[in-house]
Formats: C-alpha cells, structure tokens, sequence
C-alpha cells in the first residue's frame, strides 16, 4: 500500500506532470486525419496559385494525384489487416508468457523486453504495435512476482520505444515501396535497393546505438518511486490465465457437422494455399532474383499467418476481427496522394524543394528533413502518407544539394517517428491494448524521442548511407 501511495506521489511531481500537460496540449490543437488533410488541400492550392499556377492546373494536379496510390493503398490495408490476424493467434501470448521468465533483475527485464519487442517491429511493424504493449504486460507482471521493481507506465514506454525500429525493418513503408517497380517516383528516382536504405550501414548502426541507448536511458531514468503493474488493474487482467469455471459444463446437443464446416476446419486447404505462396516466393527471389518490396513481404505475412491459424475457420474468424483496424488508411491515404499530386504536378514542389536546398548543405541536409518531416508527422500520422507528400520534395532537394536521395528518406524516416513518438495518436493506440491512460507515460516517450532524434540525425549525416 505505501509503495503504491509514495508512487502515485512520484508520478503525479513537477517533471512528469509538465510532460503530460504538454502532451495534452498537442492533442487538443491536433485535428483528426481527414480535417488535416482538407487544410493541407486548401494551403497548398492556394499556395499553387499565388505562384501562378492557374484554378485550372491546380484542379488537374489535385485529380491526378487522388488516385495514384490505389495499389499502395491497398498494400498497406494488408499489411495492417494481415499484421493484426497474425498477433491475434494465441502462440505468440505462450511464447512472450514464457520469455517473461527468462529475467532476473532488473537490467535484464528491459534488455530483453526492448530486445523482443524491436525484434518483432524490425520483422512487421504490425507486430510490434500488436504485441509490444503485451510484452511490457507481461514482463513487468513476472518482474513484480520476482520482487524486481518496475514502475508499469515507464516500463510501458521504454518497450514501446523500442517499436521505433521498424522504421528501418522488413516493413518500412517508404524503402519498400521505393523498391516496388511502378511507384510514384520511379521516373524521378528510379528503384531503390534495401542495400542502399534499410539496410545500408548507417541504418545498421543507428538502430543498434539506438537500442543500447534506451536501455541504458532506461536503466538510469527509471522512477525511484515505481508503480507496479498490480497498480494497474485492467492491465494486470490481460496477463490473467483464462479462467475456467467451476460449475457444472451444459452439454450442448451435438449436431452432425456439415461437409463444408468440416472443409473449413480442415487444414489440407490451407496447406494448398500455403504451398502455392511458397512456390511464388521461389519464383519471385530465386528464379527472378528480385528483392523484398511490397508484394513479397505481404505474401510473406499471408503465408505465416495461414500456417499459425492453421484451417480456414480460424483464419477468417481473426481476419473478421481485424478488418477494423483497417479503415483509417482506406481513404486517407488517397487524400494525401491529392495533396501530393499538388506538390509534384504544379510549381509547389519545384520552388520548395529550390527553397529548402537554398538553405542546405550537405551536413544540414539531414537535420533540416528530419526537423521538416516531424512536424509534417504531427499532422500526418502515417509514413506511407507522409512519404507520398514528401516524397517528391526531398528527392529535389537531395539532388539540389549534392546527396543521394536515400540520405533524405532515411532522415525524413527519423523525423517520421520522431512525430510518432511526441503526438499522442499512436500513444494511444498503444495504451487502449495496454488498458492504461496514455497520459500516464506519454510523458517519458519524450526522453526516447530526444534521443532517437539526435542519433538519426548524427547516423545520417556523418555515417556512409
């Protein structure tokens, strides 16, 4: 009770409680997607015709960048639906459950937890916001079990955190679309190799420091005063065992099982599907020879999830359940391609990219691109939208100032989820599977988004990219 009490003292002092007036601040004067978007339309249009662009022009730029993304769009949605359905199985609850074990003290508790949670970002994004908020639940139950002494909130976003590294993963939106032969910019940039982003060493060696940092950050900003995860009953509930009651089981009359709900339980048509998504990806890699984008990483997700769900039925019944959390990109993406279609289809795009590459240089290239994409990013809660606004400009800018294009869309990546990580909109999401208010740890994200920012920008700058 007094641990408990002396905490709640703890996280209710003069720093944290700043920190989350601030973050509040933000939510409030943060509109949501689709009104952002219609201001963004109204500021760059206008902002096409005061430089003499004719109603005319602008009304076809807007038009023909409406629809330009409908395959990105729809690449996207699967990356999130498919993302969603593969968290839902129940073996990766036993397996983050039992890593939860592994920890003795409390240094070790946020290695591994970090360590877990960006492994499963740096693999699918979609994973890592799925379950990161389960690792942290679990871990800081087994720590509190132990006797180790872990204050949930902090704990919560040091874990979530560590998800900041898919922005140079398997599934980085950008990098794997600027790989996909037909893309938006493929006249002005053409392909991309993940060798020349994602994986190209300053992105290695900026997610490895990035890491050691926030574990260390962690080790030493950690609350003296922590709230344990038994604080928190709605969060502690999740890592609760199903419980199976104790009264007396109604047997249900059992009626004969259909012929086709035996076919769907049956795991010969899933194993078909999962064969031929193999044979596809033999195809695609070893024959063709071609690298990851877009298409194979979702075939590759597709292919996962029908062997963890394992028959039709269960399958669907998870995909059913995770079509909702698609619905925020199905038209706002299409929105932001309009108001990218206004930047490269008229002057905008030229005299801004001039502008910006007027006030560069080389070595301010990087913090200047990810200073701008931040604050586009606290409007734009989506990189895949973000780069599709952006895109057209940095890859100008980049070739005004002397550096490659892949330099700005890695700093741009840095600014992205510096937004990520100071605007509460993916904070919340985190919390809502979590059952914690954001504003309860939104505040430490603050630290980790100041040192994600200037190692970015540092890699970026000085590292070979």
């Amino acid at each position: 009770m007094s641990t408990t009490a002396s905490s709640g003292r703890e996280a209710a002092g003069p720093p944290v409680d700043r920190l989350t007036r601030f973050a509040m601040a933000i939510g409030r004067l943060i509109p949501d997607a689709m009104t952002t978007s219609i201001a963004m339309v109204l500021l760059v249009g206008g902002a096409a015709m005061a430089l003499g662009n004719t109603i005319g022009v602008v009304g076809e730029a807007y038009y023909k960048g409406l629809w330009m993304l409908l395959p990105f769009t729809m690449q996207m949605t699967l990356i999130l639906v498919l993302s969603s359905t593969l968290g839902a199985a129940p073996v990766f609850k036993r397996v983050i459950a039992r890593l939860a074990q592994v920890p003795r003290n409390d240094f070790t508790f946020f290695a591994l937890s970090v360590g877990v949670t960006a492994a499963l970002s740096y693999l699918y994004w979609g994973l890592g916001l799925a379950l990161g908020p389960l690792v942290a639940i679990y871990f800081a139950r087994a720590a509190e079990r132990r006797n180790v002494s872990l204050d949930f909130p902090f704990f919560l976003a040091t874990t979530m955190a560590a998800t900041s590294v898919w922005q140079f993963g398997l599934s980085a939106s950008a990098p794997l679309l600027m790989n996909t032969p037909g893309h938006f910019l493929e006249k002005t940039t053409g392909l991309m190799p993940l060798k020349t982003t994602i994986w190209a060493p300053a992105s290695l060696l900026f997610v490895g420091a990035f890491l050691v940092a926030i574990v260390i950050a962690a080790r030493f900003l950690r609350p003296t005063r922590p709230q344990p995860i038994s604080a928190f009953p709605d969060a502690n509930h999740l890592a609760e065992p199903i419980a199976v009651s104790g009264a007396e089981p109604v047997v249900p009359v059992v009626l004969p099982e259909p012929p086709s709900e035996r076919l769907e339980r049956n795991p010969i048509p899933t194993l078909l599907l999962a064969a031929t998504l193999v044979g596809w990806l033999y195809y695609h890699f070893a024959v063709k020879q071609l690298g990851l984008d877009l298409n194979s990483l979702n075939t590759c997700l597709l292919l996962t999830t029908l062997l963890v769900h394992r028959n039709v039925k269960d399958f669907t019944r998870a995909l059913q359940a995770a079509i909702v959390s698609c619905w925020p990109i199905v038209v706002m993406y299409h929105l932001y391609a309009g108001v990218a279609g206004l930047i490269q289809f008229t002057t905008v795009g030229e005299q801004f990219a001039a502008g910006f590459a007027a006030v560069s240089t080389r070595y301010t290239f990087p913090f200047l691109t990810a200073l701008a994409s931040t604050v586009v990013a606290l409007f734009v809660p989506s990189s895949g939208g973000q780069w599709a606004i952006q895109g057209f400009v940095t890859a100008s800018a980049a070739d005004a100032v002397g550096v490659t294009v892949q330099r700005g869309l890695l700093a741009l990546s840095v600014g992205d989820q510096m937004g990520n990580l100071v605007t509460p909109f993916w904070a919340a999401i985190g919390a809502g599977m979590a059952r914690i208010d954001f504003r309860r740890f939104i505040g430490y994200s603050m630290v980790f988004a100041a040192i994600w920012f200037v190692l970015g920008v540092a890699a970026f700058t000085f590292l070979p990219a």
